[in-house]
């Protein structure tokens, strides 16, 4: 899998030597079986929003309607297909994750996402609409192709993952995705696209949570309020934005919509 670059790129080096992941959350579990799967999480602050490890069950689907199957590069369909027609695509794969240098030059990056990963596997699956748009992007192939994209799900996925809200550094591998290989590529772009900006903005709260603790002052409460909706990239933007700051150590947002989707 092409390596999440918290500092924006996503190209994969050549032959990068990725260290094993240091912390489990989801060892070898099926992922139809994870809406139950309760997870320890190392504690944070009681504001953050509830990130899988708190207790509670896996969100029953993303936050974002947008993110589905068809959230991803068109090459990746492609291959796909080629995979399919030359009989590989049930061959089994194993796909990891990991970035390549800590983001503003830092010492250490917060791997966050994890939950919209998982609710994301659970919900993975083709509408018709779908198929009907992917036959118009491959007018050439054959039509089994479209029957078996309209089957397909993440029922023989399996997911190893870091804990959401754990440190990390780089290449160490933060989540490993095991099974179909045309599935697992069809997951590659969406899965880099749900860590990478998480990862980055609550990186980026952690390291301003830091720096606005005085040093002389240990036990001084310092209040640290998020107010970047207005220059958000969009609502999405803005809402991810909001959430990921409070994951990385702020009190709160002025993003009035966020509190009701997180809780936070």
């Amino acid at each position: 899998m092409a390596s999440l670059a918290a500092d924006g790129s996503d190209a994969a080096p050549p032959a990068p030597t990725a260290t094993p992941t240091p912390a489990i959350s989801v060892p070898n579990t099926p992922v139809s079986s994870l809406a139950t799967e309760e997870l320890s999480n190392p504690s944070g602050s009681p504001t953050r929003p509830n990130m899988v490890g708190d207790g509670q069950e896996f969100m029953p689907h993303p936050l974002n309607n947008l993110v589905s199957p068809l959230l991803t590069d068109m090459y990746q369909l492609t291959m796909a297909y080629a995979y399919w027609n030359a009989g590989r695509h049930e061959e089994h794969a194993v796909f990891e994750l990991f970035f390549r240098k800590n983001p503003f030059e830092g010492e250490f990056t917060i791997f966050v996402g994890l939950d919209q990963v998982l609710a994301h596997l659970k919900n993975f699956h083709f509408s018709d609409s779908d198929i009907n748009y992917i036959r118009q992007l491959l007018p050439n192939a054959k039509p089994e192709f479209f029957d078996y994209l309209a089957n397909m799900d993440c029922s023989q996925i399996t997911v190893s993952a870091v804990r959401d809200g754990t440190i990390v550094f780089p290449r160490t591998v933060l989540l490993k995705v095991e099974g179909p290989l045309a599935v697992g590529q069809l997951l590659e772009t969406t899965l880099l696209n749900l860590v990478n900006y998480p990862s980055l903005i609550c990186t980026n709260a952690a390291r301003m949570r830091l720096a606005a603790q005085p040093k002389d002052r240990p036990d001084k409460k310092v209040i640290l309020l998020e107010f970047g909706l207005r220059r958000a990239q969009g609502p999405d933007g803005g809402i991810s934005a909001s959430r990921y700051a409070v994951a990385g150590g702020f009190d709160g947002t002025s993003n009035v919509l966020d509190p009701m989707l997180d809780n936070v």
